[in-house]
């Protein structure tokens, strides 16, 4: 049976509208008078027990859907803490220099450009943002290059329910927002995320990104692209920590 998701702050509003906390209102002849007025079934009824739950809010819908289970509260808490899978996208935060190589065709020489990057946590750590500013040069409507700035942003975090990294894109060359899922390999200190983009309808092409940490104050990023099966590289970006 398919259900509509459940956010945290959601299941803890819920929370406060168990039975236990909502004894006090249903008593009270303030809360009767009120529940009177809105013309419910029966004086004593709680507006949850007659209310069409399209007219709930999601808190008491929930409420009403779900039993008081303390237990499941107790893991969604122990879900929401972070640990060493966060961390290691802790150790990536900072400001970064960078140069970035493209290739737009398997056997020309790749096009470089240079830029800044800076990740920051948010939420206590839950999350990092990633903005990059660089300057590109692209083929114009001329079909001459010309001088492109570059801005991207980006999203990352570890979602401890799929045990997977997760991320998202953006940028100024493109109106879509990649997203991406990922695995760390401790034994390379290399991440790897699988993701799939439509830069043009119906031209959905799959991704793999690599993100290979040499040390504390250097790591590179490869990007992949599959063409008919046979994947290509198609950009590296290394990264060295700014001093």
């Amino acid at each position: 049976m398919k259900t509509r998701p459940i956010t945290f702050a959601v299941v803890l509003a819920a929370a406060a509208l168990s039975p236990q906390g909502t004894r006090a209102q249903e008593t009270s002849p303030t809360a009767t008078a009120s529940v009177g007025v809105r013309g419910l079934d029966s004086p004593s009824a709680t507006p949850s027990e007659n209310m069409p739950k399209t007219q709930m809010s999601p808190a008491t819908a929930v409420a009403s859907d779900m039993p008081n289970d303390p237990e499941m509260m107790k893991k969604m808490m122990a879900m929401a803490k972070t640990n060493e899978n966060h961390k290691l996208i802790a150790d990536l935060a900072g400001t970064w220099n960078y140069t970035v190589k493209m290739w737009m065709a398997p056997d020309a020489p790749p096009m470089e450009s240079k830029g800044t990057a800076v990740r920051k946590a948010m939420m206590d750590g839950r999350f990092f943002t990633l903005d990059v500013t660089g300057k590109m040069k692209i083929p114009g409507a001329d079909g001459n290059l010309t001088d492109f700035e570059f801005k991207g942003h980006g999203m990352e975090g570890y979602d401890n329910a799929k045990q997977k990294f997760v991320g998202t894109w953006m940028d100024n060359m493109s109106t879509g927002i990649m997203m991406a899922e990922g695995t760390y390999d401790p034994s390379t200190k290399t991440f790897t995320y699988t993701s799939e983009v439509e830069m043009l309808p119906g031209m959905k092409q799959k991704v793999r990104e690599l993100v290979k940490v040499t040390d504390k104050d250097h790591h590179v990023f490869e990007w992949y692209e599959d063409h008919g099966g046979q994947e290509t590289k198609t950009m590296e970006i290394a990264y060295s920590r700014a001093r």
